[in-house]
């Protein structure tokens, strides 16, 4: 008798254990309709950090949200945002090249739908409004560096594999504490451009931190990169010793960044 209680008291609190949360959201940008999914653990009280999450070229897609997801579980709201509006994804380089390079060219585009994705996750019921950071992958790396050094009022950013090149210039009041996950095999990423980055974030008094991980290639952290790649012919490729380390990078910095958060 005794055995078959315990048996059913597990059976009645196993649901009740942590769980991620996922769902597809929409939101405004202007007159555009953004559609983003939003993430986040529902065992957990009270309110937490909002991470917004910016995709690679090709839009709004299931590895953005996966990655939102991750966050989620690492006791965050995150929210997988869309930049390009209406969920909009592309199925060819030549088309990312031209959804991206539209957002990229104009800084007042890139920051309206920034901050519409912000507004939108610091309404949510689980999340402090007063702590907010961003991730990016590729080009949604150049996305989270330029809101940072334009001067955006987030506590950090990171960068996976993001371009260094086209970003505006740092902003002499930057608060937002940078961290550049970067592959030093990156063929899309000159020396140049990097040596530039550091020395317009070292004359700033930026706060930031630049890992170069060998032997890792541009969407090193992607799963799908191989494919992508050996698809269109370009020199992408998944790196599983980098993505791991640059996560835990990544944990590391939320965990020093959001250390006084209750």
């Amino acid at each position: 008798m005794r055995s078959t209680t315990i048996i059913f008291l597990l059976l009645v609190i196993t649901p009740l254990q942590a769980a991620v949360v996922g769902k597809e959201v929409c939101y405004q940008a202007g007159d555009t309709n953004m559609k983003g999914y939003y993430a986040y653990d529902d065992a957990i009280t009270g309110k937490r950090p909002g991470i917004l999450v910016v995709h690679e070229w090709w839009g709004h897609n299931d590895y953005a949200r996966k990655r939102a997801e991750m966050l989620a579980a690492l006791g965050y709201a995150a929210l997988a945002v869309d930049m390009y509006g209406d969920g909009k994804t592309a199925g060819h380089p030549e088309d990312a090249g031209k959804f991206a390079g539209a957002v990229r060219k104009d800084l007042a585009t890139l920051q309206s739908r920034f901050n519409a994705a912000r507004d939108f996750l610091n309404s949510q019921a689980a999340v402090n409004p007063e702590h907010n950071a961003a991730i990016g992958y590729c080009f949604g790396g150049s996305v989270v560096l330029s809101m940072a050094r334009a001067g955006a009022d987030l506590d950090g950013v990171v960068s996976f594999h993001g371009s260094l090149g086209g970003l505006p210039p740092v902003d002499s009041k930057i608060t937002a504490k940078v961290l550049v996950a970067n592959g030093a095999d990156d063929t899309f990423i000159s020396a140049e451009s990097i040596a530039v980055f550091r020395d317009d974030m070292d004359v700033a008094g930026a706060d930031y931190t630049f890992i170069n991980y060998p032997g890792a290639k541009h969407s090193f952290t992607n799963p799908g990169a191989n494919a992508f790649g050996e698809q269109f012919k370009l020199p992408l490729e998944y790196n599983k010793e980098a993505d791991t380390a640059s996560w835990q990078a990544m944990q590391d910095f939320f965990n020093d960044l959001f250390k006084q958060v209750d």
